[in-house]
């Protein structure tokens, strides 16, 4: 399927963001799928993510299609420095260097994603000119920060003050276990249905606190950390990557969907299949979100703790999930 060889920015309004004006492009026609059963548009994010959750539901209600809203929505948590998994104020790997990974992918099955990306905040938007404006996949490290900076994104200092202090602090053990639930977050994957019916993804990271440099998890990996299907569903991960990565967990998901089985059971059977590789409860967390084509919702995690927030109807939510333990 070719590529689109360049993209008409949009006036689209950030609301009070000060965010690049690189996220979203004109709203296009969007080509839908002949078994589209759910019109009204909606969003679900990983975690409690109201804000960024809410605004992508007013773009979808007032016409951006799903990829451009899903942007725009996790645009919010990569700018937020407040929030240590995503974006500007991520925790640093162990070097005290703060890289971000990013992928989308649309309703016409095509995807873009950026690993390893140091100074630059707005990697899903990234992610997305990759899919847009080149002939690849994924762009990795200096390469996709020099493409960035051709972009028009601009270098920032994603080590905010109280991340610094923490990596400081945790030099002093050097503890690389990961944190379950850390902080009731660890990356924003959302999910959206815009109002033709067609299904769009991204999912953003700053990657495991303290990782060692270079590591990359399954956020920025099509069909681990995101798979859309437009005739069958979308899903996305969270959690400790290793795990989603090598059960190539998203696509599993909506495979399992393509095969009849619903949301729900789908997120379910992909986490038995992360367990059924461990001895005993796991000391880690991995969980999944959910929908098919009908608007049919799941969700599901190895441990208690995760939730999802979903709008729709000009309503914003956030839902507990059921876990294995």
């Amino acid at each position: 399927m070719k590529r689109r060889a360049f993209i008409d920015r949009s006036s689209l309004s950030l609301s009070s963001l000060l965010i690049s004006p690189k996220i979203f492009s004109t709203p296009m026609k969007n080509k839908t799928s002949k078994n589209t059963f759910q019109k009204s548009p909606y969003v679900l994010s990983t975690w409690n993510v109201p804000s960024a959750t809410q605004e992508a539901g007013i773009a979808l209600e007032q016409g951006a299609n799903a990829l451009d809203a899903a942007v725009l929505g996790v645009a919010v948590e990569e700018a937020n420095i407040l929030n240590t998994t995503v974006g500007i104020g991520g925790a640093p790997d162990r070097d005290g260097v703060v890289s971000l990974d990013a992928c989308v992918m649309n309703h016409e099955g095509n995807g873009g994603a950026v690993v390893a990306v140091e100074n630059i905040i707005h990697v899903a938007a990234l992610a997305k000119d990759v899919m847009e404006h080149t002939p690849h996949v994924i762009l990795a490290s200096k390469g996709a920060q020099k493409f960035a900076l051709d972009q028009g994104y601009t270098k920032e200092n994603l080590l905010s003050e109280s991340s610094k202090k923490a990596w400081l602090k945790w030099l002093e053990k050097g503890n690389y276990t990961p944190e379950i639930n850390i902080e009731n977050h660890d990356t924003i994957g959302m999910l959206c249905s815009d109002g033709d019916g067609n299904l769009s993804g991204a999912c953003t990271t700053s990657g495991l606190a303290y990782k060692m440099h270079g590591r990359v998890g399954d956020s920025p990996i099509l069909g681990s950390g995101l798979f859309i299907d437009n005739e069958v569903g979308s899903a996305v991960a969270t959690g400790v990557g290793e795990e989603v990565l090598k059960t190539v967990g998203s696509f599993l998901v909506v495979e399992l969907m393509r095969q009849g089985k619903t949301p729900q059971e789908a997120c379910e059977i992909a986490i038995g299949r992360i367990l059924s590789k461990q001895v005993g409860k796991p000391n880690f967390q991995v969980a999944y979100i959910a929908t098919n084509k009908k608007g049919e919702i799941g969700a599901f995690s190895i441990q208690k703790g995760f939730s999802y927030t979903q709008h729709k109807n000009k309503k914003t939510n956030n839902v507990p999930s059921n876990s294995a333990f």
